[in-house]
């Protein structure tokens, strides 16, 4: 029998002993030695672990595990017992956790293997991946443009079929923009519905764990797995967390979906806006009904998100001083000493903790950091209102695809556009995904992001489910899936 693809495949697989799950993994292992150091979506690949890890499944399988030898691949600021966790930064060049994120033991409990830990933009910080003290990511599409990010590592492990499945944080678009970019599903759930215990901290108002996959029905396995109350986050919700999968029914009838087509006039690209188009058309063949609706502040979402994200990025970053946390650089003095550690941040790091720390300071705080909230909630009512017309909001994930490496790094603010139509759900707190809508003319991935009620990501999900199986989607190097 020939290994299967999908995640769920595997789990049946395994689960009746058709496959092993050693061989699962070692075709994973073998997948990324062959195409890693072309794309660099690894910092650490653990195949001692992983390969132990599969032959413990195989002698003694946990009966009911969804993910039952699937491997998983984790974006590196999750933190991992015993494994390094960089964050993409030298200040943790060094780190190896004592305990592992929630995320990582409910992955395990669910029989998946994790075989290793993906580049990412230093503590999450940027939409390219080129922010990595490692070096950037490359797009399997194209290894001349970026991935997306910060979770570009996971988007391109999943892409290029490293991996059927991996996790990424997503603070203001980090795992829908890197999905849409690479051509894969992005879920970035309800703030609450997934531990953030084990994350390393960005913007802790708006950081989520979230899932990458090909398929709706392999991505709602996993965040059947990961989703769910946690004792050590008191921020996550204790909502029951429904079968995801039975709500792949394959209909959409009725659907309401809501277009604010007022956002979409300046510097959406045209194949983006026809990618759009044309799959807001298979929605509305599938049985969905077209809304035009209105979120007057949602231009106002990359300004405010810039300050509170900055803000608490300052706070959860002041720990970093070769102290308490972080590799301490040796010098002569306290003073120096500091000056040295912190010095190693990379400069988007230290762009955003000088923002942060600037709108925090006496004299700027009323003006800036509390204005940037007031705006929030705002943005945060227009969802409420638009939701009492329509089920999900739909946008497209980026404005633009995947550009060239090094096309916007000397420009942070045309960087930060990237993130245009993703960090309105961040603020807003809700659940948001991205997902495959077709090809450019350049063979480029464009996606499209749909928004929805708090905890409704099983609306999402349906919707991921139908329109996967109308508009077909190939791999990089052209394999349909």
């Amino acid at each position: 029998m020939s290994l299967p693809e999908s995640a769920c495949e595997i789990r049946a697989a395994v689960a009746a002993r058709q496959v092993s799950a050693v061989e699962v993994c070692r075709r994973a292992l073998d997948r990324i030695a062959a195409s890693d150091e072309a794309l660099h979506a690894f910092l650490h690949v653990d195949e001692k672990r992983a390969l132990a890890r599969a032959a413990c499944l195989d002698a003694n399988p946990p009966p009911h595990a969804p993910l039952l030898g699937v491997p998983v691949a984790l974006k590196d600021n999750i933190c991992t017992a015993g494994v390094r966790t960089t964050a993409g930064s030298r200040v943790l060049e060094h780190y190896v956790p004592p305990y592992s994120a929630t995320v990582v033991e409910r992955l395990l409990d669910a029989g998946a293997i994790v075989v290793g830990k993906t580049n990412c933009d230093e503590f999450a910080m940027g939409s390219s991946t080129e922010h990595s003290a490692f070096g950037p990511s490359r797009n399997p599409w194209d290894v001349e443009r970026i991935p997306g990010g910060s979770s570009g590592g996971s988007a391109v492990a999943v892409a290029a079929s490293m991996v059927p499945l991996a996790l990424g944080s997503d603070t203001g678009g980090s795992i829908r923009q890197p999905a849409a970019l690479c051509g894969v599903l992005g879920l970035k759930p309800t703030y609450g519905r997934v531990s953030r215990y084990g994350l390393i901290a960005f913007g802790s108002s708006l950081d989520q764990i979230g899932p990458f996959a090909h398929s709706a029905r392999d991505m709602a396995a996993i965040f059947g797995a990961i989703a769910g109350r946690d004792a050590r986050d008191a921020t996550s919700a204790a909502d029951a967390v429904p079968d995801y999968t039975a709500a792949l029914s394959g209909d959409i009838e009725g659907l309401r979906v809501g277009v604010p087509r007022g956002l979409l006039d300046d510097g959406v690209e045209p194949e983006v806006r026809g990618a759009f188009d044309a799959a807001l058309k298979e929605l509305q063949a599938a049985g969905a009904q077209l809304t035009d609706v209105v979120l007057p502040h949602a231009p106002l979402a990359i300004p405010v998100y810039y300050l509170v994200a900055n803000a608490e990025a300052s706070s959860n970053l002041a720990r970093f001083d070769g102290v308490r946390y972080g590799t301490r650089a040796e010098a002569a003095s306290l003073s120096e000493m500091y000056y040295a550690t912190r010095g190693r941040f990379g400069a988007e790091v230290k762009r955003r903790i000088m923002i942060g720390t600037f709108v925090l300071s006496a004299g700027y705080y009323d003006a800036y950091y509390v204005k940037a909230q007031q705006v929030r909630s705002l943005i945060r009512r227009d969802y409420d209102e638009a939701f009492t017309q329509v089920d999900v909001v739909a946008v497209p994930t980026s404005p633009t695809v995947a550009f060239k490496l090094g096309a916007r790094t000397a420009d942070p603010l045309q960087m930060y556009l990237s993130d245009v139509f993703t960090a309105a759900a961040n603020l807003a707190g809700l659940p948001a995904i991205s997902i495959p809508s077709g090809l450019t003319t350049a063979r480029l991935p464009v996606g499209l992001q749909l928004t929805a009620r708090p905890f409704d990501e099983a609306a999402l999900l349906r919707v991921a489910d139908v329109l996967e199986r109308r508009i077909v989607m190939p791999r990089p190097g052209g394999v349909s899936i």
